[in-house]
This record gives C-alpha cells, structure tokens and sequence, in this order.
C-alpha cells in the first residue's frame, strides 16, 4: 500500500512539474510574442503612478493580454520599481516585454501634449499640440499670446497640469533680442525675468527643450552658447577675401541679409549682392536697417518707411552710412550666417522686390531701375 502511495504521489509530484514547467515556458513565450494592440495608444504614467495601475490602464486599452502576467513578469525581472513618470505611445503589436522596458527606461515623453512657444517677427504665441495615437502626429488644439491679456485656454492648463507635457521654446530667424527677451520673460513656465538685454544678433534661431522653472538668464545663455558656436564654426570655414573682418562684422552682415529675404534660395545671391557693394565701396542701401534705426528693435514698424526716415541719418541708416552699422539688426539664424561668410560669385550689386516674395537682380543701374519700375507697375 506504501508502496502505491508513494508510487502514485511521485507520478502526480511529475505531472505538477511538467505543468508548471508548461506554464512557465507559455508564460515567458506569451510576454515576449507580439501583443494585442492594433493601433497605437498612448500610456500616461503620473508622479508616484503604481505599476499594478499602469498594468490595469493596459489591460482596458487592449494593450497587454494579461494583466497578471504582466505584473508577475515585472516582479520576476524586478522592474516593478523602475516605472518612470511619463507619456508613453505603446505601438501597435508590441510584446509585454517590451513595454515593461519602454516604462521603466524613461526618457522624454513620446506621446501626450506638447506646449510650443513661437517667438517670431511679428508675433509672439504658446501652441498647444496632442498627438493623435492613431495617426501618430501631432495636432494644434490652441493656440493663445501668453504676452496678452488673453484669456489662457483650458487645454493649456490642462496639458501644464499633467505633469508629462513637453515644453519647447522655438526661436524665428529675425527676431530681435527685445522680442526675445520679452517673450521668454512673459512666460509662466521659466522664472526670473531679465532686464538687461544680450547684444543684438547674438541669441541662436533655434528650438530649445525646456522644464518648469528655468530660469530666463539660463536659457538666454544657451541661445547665446549656441549662436558663438555656430558663427566660430561659419567663421573658421569662411571664404578667402571677404570685405568683413571681425566674427562681429559678419554677424552684422548675416543679420542683414536675413532680413532681406525670406527665400531660402536667395540667401547665396542677398549675401553676394552685399560683398560685391561692400568690395566697391558702395552704400548697402537696404530698408531693413532703416526699419531698426527707427525701432531699434523694440517691436514691429507696422507700416512702410517715409522719405523722410530713408533720409534721416541714424548708426544703423545704411542709405546715410557709408559700409556696416555698428551691430547686428536681428538674430540670423545659420543659413544666413554661412551665406554672408561663403557667398557665390556673382556679378549683380542691385535687386529689388519682384512682387512675387522674392527678388528681381541685377549689375547695372539701368537694369535695377527697370526692375523698381515693373515692381511699382503692380502697385507697390
């Protein structure tokens, strides 16, 4: 009788370990074969989230097949512990174990919202963008001047309230310090507002990640950063026989031709226009730097320029003076910065509005004048 009992306990104690062996290997190929999900979804994880709640949110989004298999995996490959805050865009397929990785790795946010401040010439604005899971882009849900006495959106405090948004500062070619240094100081998300401003020209067009609570004065000193790399850069690589002496004299010169155009493609011919006048010894002529004469940066003109301030000298009045003014006029951003230092060669020393956004060039007066006449036969 001992003997059948323990002849029959010894073939059960073989069946229980060949079926927890089973389904152990069924559970570690399951957590690893692709998963359930069809489209992706977007996974938020809050300050002092639970791993057990980032399970459950998986399980009622489709993500994950089994919630208990997640969460014994996880405390089988002690990771449970690792979940990080964040916005997590789970794509579609993806296994158990890769998730549990992509929510314990960290890293930036890839999905949730984002809040873009635009400083650009003519305005300032902070826009508000969600990514949509199944598209997998992002889209503007508002859009408001936090400079203005605008009521702030809704989906702005919402997107700041969540905790995982990300917070960009992007910087338009052109601008100036003064719409910089005000629009960042308007801000509510950085701290410490900064009175004195940087020298003209010397904060980097650019985008620049940013948390709550930087300071003003720190991210100033990024750009600044940023842009003595790039014009060193430009400068090392520079053209032989340049009419600019100084790294200073070409940022003055890329500021220039970055507020002449706005096409990409005549940045090159802007550029050689001007060292061609400068080598002649010829008067830049250009309304952009009239425009900053009467400003001095400190906002938009708002309308044409009058004779009276095309004849009216002042430093930066490029019709009065006879070569460069004495700073910069705007921030330029890289393109106009390796176009004022490599221009191509080129004959023409004139151009003129073409009516079309762009410009109309050319090597004589006569030409250039037939051009200024066509330019005001379509009404300018």
């Amino acid at each position: 009788m001992w003997k059948h009992l323990a002849s029959s306990f010894l073939t059960f104690a073989v069946i229980a370990l060949f079926l927890v062996a089973g389904v152990i290997t069924w559970g570690v190929r399951e957590y690893a074969a692709p998963g359930p999900l069809q489209q992706s979804v977007c996974l938020r994880v809050p300050a002092g989230g639970s791993f057990g709640r980032a399970a459950e949110n998986l399980g009622e989004q489709g993500a994950i097949s089994s919630v208990t298999l997640f969460n014994l995996m996880a405390d089988y490959r002690d990771m449970r512990s690792q979940l990080k805050q964040g916005a997590f865009l789970i794509a579609p397929g993806s296994s158990m174990e890769q998730i549990t990785d992509q929510i314990t790795r960290g890293g930036a946010s890839t999905c949730g919202a984002q809040v873009v401040y635009v400083v650009s010439v003519n305005d300032f604005s902070a826009r508000v963008r969600e990514l949509d899971p199944e598209t997998g882009r992002y889209g503007e849900v508002a859009r408001f001047n936090p400079a203005a006495e605008d009521a702030v959106p809704a989906e702005y405090t919402t997107a700041l309230a969540e905790g995982d948004v990300q917070l960009t500062v992007q910087v338009v070619e052109g601008t100036t310090v003064w719409q910089v240094v005000n629009s960042l100081n308007a801000m509510d998300v950085l701290e410490g507002d900064v009175t004195d401003l940087p020298p003209e020209g010397t904060l980097a067009p650019d985008s620049y990640e940013i948390r709550r609570g930087t300071a003003v004065a720190d991210l100033l000193t990024q750009m600044r950063s940023r842009q003595d790399n790039i014009l060193q850069t430009a400068w090392a690589a520079r053209a032989d026989d340049l009419p600019v002496t100084t790294p200073e004299e070409a940022l003055i010169l890329a500021s220039i031709i970055e507020k002449e155009t706005g096409v990409p493609d005549e940045r090159g011919e802007v550029a050689a226009v001007f060292v061609n006048r400068l080598r002649q010894g010829m008067r830049l002529q250009t309304d952009p730097t009239v425009i900053y004469g009467v400003t001095e940066g400190r906002g938009v003109l708002g309308r044409g320029l009058r004779r009276s301030e095309l004849d009216t000298p002042t430093p930066w009045n490029t019709y009065t003076i006879p070569a460069l003014p004495p700073t910069p006029i705007a921030n330029p951003g890289r393109a106009s910065i390796e176009a004022a230092l490599n221009p191509p060669t080129s004959p023409y020393i004139f151009f003129v509005a073409d009516g079309t956004g762009g410009h109309a060039f050319a090597t004589t007066l006569d030409e250039h004048n037939r051009n200024v006449a066509r330019w005001r036969a379509l009404g300018n």
